[in-house]
């Protein structure tokens, strides 16, 4: 991480988060959802900041939330029918105290993803299990043939264009399987994925294509207008895909309210990729790894809240 970002205050970067995080709430978090359903059309996907944790009280703590998060979203009644309910988003690194990337063996990891499986498959709630850095894609692909193996289809996928192998990890998906398109936003060594970020983005394009020609649905995630538009206007009718074989997601907090509604409006389906937590220092560290991949923000987050003022 950039020596400049990890010396921000801990206090100023959570004044950079509040745009970009629900709040510290499982509550606030579904009360956005519904805010954004209701007043701007969209779809969302719930994800708990809740990474780097070091006792196993704290990943018993995590599958708690997640488990209440799907009586959330399962049960709330502003949700009408499972199209509306937003999508829950977990990382396998929330749930061990063995980390792949500190070379641990993600102990307990792949065990709390299957009993949250369980039960968002019966309340009816769809899961997508996120990629992390490189030292997860081989774990994460193995989850994902086991979780579909044994009948949890309603579990996606998330796969970032930077990493060299994609084209090929993709080959080994699960029929159908929904699938998240990323460029991601972890630090690779060069050797093993690229680093011109247009080169990824252009992955993006070539990727869900293919995917979308296999039959599997496709989550578009980029805030990048010019590859949004590339996609919706080029790609989607080249490929023939009906409105519900795709979507559009964006991170939120990041001012796209112009696309975002111009998509709405066209009758695309857009997801917002929603965070909260029940602590700050998650909040923190996931702000952290936004800032050093995307500096630029600090600015974008200063001028937002100077606008306002």
């Amino acid at each position: 991480m950039n020596p400049f970002i990890r010396a921000i205050p801990a206090s100023l970067v959570r004044l950079f988060a509040r745009p970009y995080v629900a709040g510290d709430s499982l509550q606030q978090a579904v009360d956005a959802a519904v805010v954004l359903l209701r007043q701007r059309g969209m779809l969302t996907t719930l994800d708990l900041l809740a990474e780097d944790i070091s006792t196993l009280s704290a990943a018993a703590d995590n599958c708690r939330v997640y488990e209440e998060m799907i009586d959330a979203v399962a049960d709330d009644p502003r949700f009408a029918g499972p199209l509306e309910r937003p999508t829950l988003s977990l990382k396998q690194s929330s749930y061990t105290i063995a980390p792949l990337e500190k070379g641990g063996d993600g102990a307990g990891a792949r065990e709390a993803v299957f009993a949250i499986a369980n039960k968002a498959r019966e309340k009816g709630v769809r899961l997508t299990v996120d990629m992390e850095s490189s030292h997860w894609t081989d774990f994460t692909l193995e989850t994902m043939r086991l979780l579909h193996a044994a009948g949890h289809t309603h579990v996606g996928a998330v796969f970032q264009t930077r990493l060299l192998r994609t084209e090929q990890d993709l080959d080994q998906l699960p029929q159908g399987t929904r699938v998240r398109l990323v460029i991601g936003i972890y630090r690779e060594d060069e050797t093993i994925a690229l680093t011109e970020k247009r080169a990824m983005k252009e992955r993006l394009l070539s990727f869900s294509e293919r995917l979308l020609r296999r039959g599997h649905y496709v989550e578009f995630g980029t805030h990048d207008d010019e590859f949004v538009r590339r996609f919706v206007d080029e790609v989607i009718p080249r490929v023939g895909a009906k409105p519900d074989q795709f979507e559009i997601q964006m991170l939120y907090g990041v001012p796209r309210d112009r696309l975002q509604q111009e998509l709405v409006q066209r009758g695309v389906r857009v997801r917002l990729y929603v965070p909260f937590a029940v602590g700050w220092s998650m909040a923190i560290a996931y702000l952290r790894r936004r800032l050093d991949e995307y500096p630029q923000m600090m600015f974008l987050v200063a001028k937002n809240m100077f606008s306002r003022g």
